[in-house]
């Protein structure tokens, strides 16, 4: 085990059951901190280690957010209630669902005296239509979804308090997340959906032609990003992180058929018109991520989709 120093500093994941959370446990656990967990469900709704502490609660109540985080040293905050799709069926829902509580921790948050927070945001949405490839940090955000523009507000307040409280925040922008626990058939997570319906039986629907355009990078590797600019970040940094590699969906399943050909199984196939709220390219330049704190990506995509492939292959019942 990494550690970072004599003493043991506490970390709370907010949202730290969730398919990104769980890694970014099991990786600050590897640098030695003692983590606690909040999230809303009376019990883990993913397994976490034995020397996690976890606790169920409302992290939008300011009292009950208030306890939790007194004595603790740092903060990731990676809850979030909406996909892409459901912020358009509802985008007033998205809005309140997400903003209030995020902006209740800060004003929290901003009270105590905190090395470090950090929040998720995403790279794959709130840039909008890139004008070029790949995307750095300093590209305009016009985000073309509810659930983008909600993200881009969760970085402004975020800014805000920095700015006004001098509260030591991060915000960081992942890429297409993919990897083993995704689940499936959520709105989000193309991956996931398309190892699921192979293994199923199901008939996957494309958009478009070749679909989308999408940085997949797996989620160990996103884990590490997010622990790398909580050790390594200056408060009030953005940074993304992604593989600079762009795959369509075609490209997706081109990957998964010797796979899927290997267990006796067929692609089955729907396309559809794109939709209007799919951006069409999404590619993220890391390197600012890569030069300020030392990250860099480990899993290579062929790996990762193999790796991918047989949890789910082997977990067909989870």
């Amino acid at each position: 085990m990494e550690i970072e120093s004599h003493t043991m500093k506490c970390c709370c994941v907010i949202g730290g059951t969730g398919f990104i959370g769980s890694f970014v446990v099991r990786a600050l656990l590897r640098k030695g901190r003692h983590v606690i967990v909040v999230a809303r469900n009376e019990v883990p709704t993913r397994s976490l280690p034995d020397n996690v502490e976890y606790v169920p609660g409302d992290f939008g109540d300011k009292y009950f957010i208030r306890g939790i985080l007194r004595g603790v040293d740092e903060i990731i905050d990676l809850a979030y209630a909406t996909v892409p799709k459901t912020s358009y069926d509802n985008p007033i829902q998205d809005i309140l669902e997400n903003l209030p509580p995020l902006v209740n921790m800060l004003d929290v948050a901003s009270a105590l005296n905190l090395e470090k927070i950090v929040l998720i945001s995403s790279g794959g949405v709130i840039y909008g239509h890139s004008l070029n490839t790949p995307i750095n940090e300093e590209h305009p955000t016009n985000p073309i979804s509810p659930y983008g523009i909600t993200k881009l507000a969760v970085e402004k307040y975020a800014r805000m308090f920095h700015l006004t409280h001098d509260l030591p925040v991060v915000c960081v922008r992942p890429g297409n997340a993919y990897g083993e626990t995704q689940k499936p058939f959520i709105g989000q997570g193309f991956i996931a959906a398309a190892i699921a319906s192979i293994l199923c039986g199901l008939e996957l629907t494309l958009y478009g032609e070749s679909g989308t355009v999408r940085d997949y990078i797996h989620v160990e590797d996103i884990a590490e990003g997010i622990v790398a600019a909580l050790l390594k970040g200056p408060p009030g940094s953005i940074y993304n992180i992604g593989s600079g590699e762009g795959r369509n969906n075609r490209d997706i399943l081109d990957a998964l058929q010797p796979l899927a050909q290997a267990e006796g199984l067929e692609v089955k196939l729907k396309t559809l018109p794109l939709r209007k709220f799919d951006v069409p390219v999404n590619v993220l330049d890391s390197s600012r991520l890569s030069w300020d704190t030392g990250w860099t990506m480990r899993i290579p995509f062929e790996d990762g989709i193999i790796r991918t492939w047989n949890w789910y292959r082997d977990n067909r019942s989870v």
